[in-house]
């Protein structure tokens, strides 16, 4: 760790290690795996829900993967690979039950308190509602990791605002981030969180698009066929100044390679040739990366703010054209928007019944900060069940609905 400081090591609150040996980095990779926040992603939602069938993805089977990319490519260029895998780990902690979906109900509810976004729910997990470390008064520190890991973790360095939909942080935990920040005089984010930015990109991508082709749900003989509507779901969602001869031109690149499956029957042999494209792809966009960073600043260890990642311009537009396709036939179908509606009135429901009954069903730890709110505004309980509701997995949300139910 030659190339971080001091103040890159330190503690919202001062916790000498228990045992030595271990680096300040290998200590918060461990408290993040060892968080219960990151156990419950295994039954969240990463495209199609985790029962669905025995092969999809979940939001954890997606962060160990993107922690493992950024992990790599994170060493490779010299920064502390513990950091990195840890920024890998914790960036999708906030996400709430029913993926991007749930996020949306969440933003909705928690209007009159300050929003809701998944990488600020994140950032607040880390530092507030994770249990594990205390301050003097009593209060909780979340994981209580060390600034540099803090900062990596920010995908998006800036609090909620009337113009911004994506946000890092909300008002109330702006007392930490500026502790996480202090120095920095606009918003940056450090070359760790842009390798962790880039390994989320790559590894939902391409997985995504594996779990589609392996569960019927994209055809590869069909894609040719809908190029233009996946630069319309390109330019609308991933990449705004993406052009449709980028497309494209990505997509003959993509095609060239002698590892794209030309048809898919779940054989043995279509799934190897699958798995093939998956691992040369995840190496074709992590190891542009390092070469067009290393071009730019030359040999030695990179890290922090003495760095940006660098991704070229093609393999950027390949991402987002991989990116459209389980948007196009996955996300914008039109069962799916069924299944979607379903899911936001679920959570709109619960939030309902758990302001209605007083937080009487609140685990006891939001329970205790639901009775420490009494007497301030509504915007204070309302946040606590906003909190409560994004912890909670996929299957817990209609238990916890029949829960309500019962009462009445």
């Amino acid at each position: 760790m030659s190339s971080y400081q001091l103040a890159d090591l330190a503690r919202f609150v001062d916790e000498p290690a228990k045992r030595p040996g271990r680096t300040e980095f290998a200590r918060d990779r461990a408290r993040i795996i060892h968080s219960s926040a990151l156990r419950r992603l295994a039954a969240k939602t990463q495209v199609a829900q985790p029962w669905a069938n025995d092969f999809p993805r979940t939001r954890l089977s997606h962060s160990l993967e993107c922690a493992q990319v950024g992990r790599e490519l994170g060493a490779a260029l010299g920064a502390d690979p513990d950091l990195v895998e840890s920024a890998c780990l914790a960036h999708d902690l906030g996400h709430p039950p029913f993926g991007h979906n749930g996020e949306t109900a969440l933003a909705e509810i928690a209007r009159a308190c300050g929003g809701f976004e998944g990488n600020a729910q994140s950032f607040r997990i880390l530092t507030r509602l994770e249990p594990k470390t205390l301050n003097l008064e009593g209060e909780s520190a979340g994981l209580n990791l060390t600034r540099a890991t803090l900062d990596s973790a920010i995908k998006y360095p800036w609090s909620a605002n009337k113009n911004a939909q994506k946000f890092g942080v909300y008002q109330d935990d702006l007392k930490i981030f500026d502790w996480v920040k202090i120095g920095l005089t606009h918003a940056q984010a450090p070359l760790e969180a842009q390798i962790m930015d880039w390994a989320d990109d790559v590894a939902y991508s391409v997985h995504d698009f594996e779990d589609s082709v392996h569960s019927g749900q994209i055809k590869v003989d069909s894609l040719p066929n809908d190029l233009e509507s996946f630069f319309e779901v390109a330019q609308s969602d991933y990449l705004s100044d993406v052009t449709a001869q980028e497309i494209n031109d990505a997509y003959a690149r993509l095609t060239k390679l002698s590892c794209w499956p030309r048809t898919f029957d779940g054989s043995h042999e279509s799934l190897a040739r699958l798995k093939d494209l998956t691992s040369q792809l995840i190496g074709r966009f992590a190891q542009v990366a390092e070469r067009a960073t290393r071009d730019k600043y030359g040999a030695g260890e990179l890290s922090r703010y003495h760095a940006h990642l660098i991704v070229p311009r093609e393999e950027r537009v390949e991402v987002a054209l991989i990116k459209s396709f389980a948007a196009h036939y996955i996300f914008r179908a039109e069962q799916s928007q069924e299944r979607y509606l379903q899911e936001r009135a679920l959570i709109h429901r619960l939030a309902e019944g758990l302001l209605e009954t007083d937080g009487a069903l609140l685990e006891r730890n939001f329970a205790r900060s639901w009775e420490a709110a009494r007497g301030q505004d509504e915007g204070a309980r309302l946040r606590i069940v906003v909190d409560q509701i994004a912890s909670l997995t996929d299957p817990a949300v209609p238990l916890l609905l029949a829960r309500l139910a019962s009462r009445t």
